[in-house]
């Protein structure tokens, strides 16, 4: 469960951080809004590989759509491809 604290509670910091933990952030909040968050390292982590994995699925869309308007590659054209970019990648 998030707590949720305003701004001018980090003047005791240590009481704000001990409220941290995996799972539960401290919302600080300015003027009634909220401005930062502080979590645990695991939850970041955690949203960090989510990101990843949303960028990636979002580059396979974008691949398949476009296979699907300009046409599909053999196989063969694919591992040519990735070869004339690994050689050209080595020659850098």
């Amino acid at each position: 469960m998030p707590t949720i604290a305003p701004i001018s509670a980090l003047r005791n910091y240590g009481n704000v951080l001990d409220k941290v933990s995996v799972g539960s952030p401290v919302y600080l909040t300015r003027n009634g809004y909220g401005v930062y968050s502080i979590r645990d390292m695991k939850d970041e982590e955690a949203f960090e590989k989510a990101e990843a994995m949303i960028q990636l699925l979002c580059e396979l869309n974008a691949g398949i759509r476009s296979a699907e308007e300009e046409g599909w590659i053999s196989e063969e054209e694919f591992r040519n491809h990735m070869h004339n970019r690994r050689l050209a990648h080595d020659n850098v």
